[in-house]
């Protein structure tokens, strides 16, 4: 039987990172983050990382590893947590990933799709035109790669310059190539889910953003915009600046709004975003959900969830 790794996935909000800091513990794991956000940084209080002082108690991996003025593919971050992967099993220990990443978790169990390098000299042109005619780079969308489009938000002008870089330097639409993935990881999953009513997830959200502001998140935005103005090589969207509570933090300090309505908006939009992530988790295969509503007493829900993982792993250690 092949060897085995731990799953902790959610949406955001949950509760996954105390839960998962005790699961670690119990099961001597290693955390592997797949939060396509918690990558950057100095990105702190809005991407909700786990403290210095809670990953003093447990060895984590994937935070804090690229500027937020920088691009990181979803094959490096592969790439990046195979070595992490192989060097947590030769310590005897588990690795355990946590996140609600739905791409880095597919990434991981199924394979991804491997497109060719970024082109700067081609998406600068691209955005050129697309500011000469706004919304001219998802209309070339719509007629290249229809199928891709009705994936993409017409406003996510990355995704949809990816798109267009990769037809153009391929010859072949991405919706194409997608379909040829690359294999999975060499492991055995076994995936475990957290999950709550959507009101009292709601309600935790909306918490959890006035603590962010409360705790400085405004002053964390303004000095990451300082060092993306003062490093940045290209003026393309950068995916550090399109994470909720970033973006909407960013508009209220060029005036676009007031602090009241970039508040409004980080709640909003990260409920949607919750929302997303359960509707992706829903189309995966083989997840054991936990409805842990109305609960939050860490340590008997990872207690409960030690049990399912280490009746499920322990063949393999």
């Amino acid at each position: 039987m092949g060897r085995k790794i731990a799953i902790l996935l959610g949406p955001t909000g949950v509760g996954k990172t105390e839960i998962s800091i005790n699961l670690a513990k119990l099961l001597n794991a290693e955390i592997v983050s797949s939060d396509s956000m918690q990558i950057y940084k100095y990105m702190d209080i809005g991407t909700a990382k786990p403290s210095l002082q809670q990953r003093k108690k447990v060895v984590h991996h994937m935070i804090d590893i690229v500027n937020p003025w920088e691009y990181f593919s979803t094959g490096r971050y592969i790439e990046m947590v195979s070595e992490i992967i192989e060097k947590i099993f030769e310590k005897g220990k588990i690795p355990l990933i946590v996140g609600g990443t739905g791409l880095y978790l597919k990434a991981m169990t199924e394979g991804i799709f491997e497109g060719p390098d970024a082109d700067w000299n081609l998406r600068t042109e691209l955005l050129e035109e697309e500011k000469k005619i706004p919304g001219s780079l998802y209309n070339l969308l719509k007629k290249i790669d229809p199928e891709h489009a009705q994936k993409v938000n017409p406003s996510d002008l990355r995704r949809t310059l990816r798109a267009i870089e990769v037809f153009l330097k391929e010859k072949k639409t991405i919706s194409e190539l997608q379909r040829k993935l690359t294999k999975p990881l060499p492991y055995e999953f076994i995936k475990i889910g957290l999950t709550r009513d959507r009101k009292e997830l709601y309600k935790m959200i909306e918490e959890r953003v006035d603590k962010m502001i409360e705790l400085g998140l405004i002053e964390e935005v303004r000095k990451v915009l300082s060092l993306i103005k003062k490093n940045a090589t290209t003026n393309l969207p950068l995916p550090a600046l399109q994470a909720i509570g970033y973006k909407e933090i960013a508009g209220y300090l060029a005036d676009m709004y007031c602090i009241e309505e970039a508040i409004r908006l980080i709640k909003k939009r990260t409920k949607m975003y919750a929302k997303r992530q359960f509707t992706w988790f829903r189309k995966e295969k083989n997840i054991k959900w936990f409805d842990i509503t109305g609960n939050h007493d860490v340590e008997m829900i990872s207690k409960k969830i030690f049990e399912v993982f280490y009746r499920e792993l322990r063949i393999a250690y």
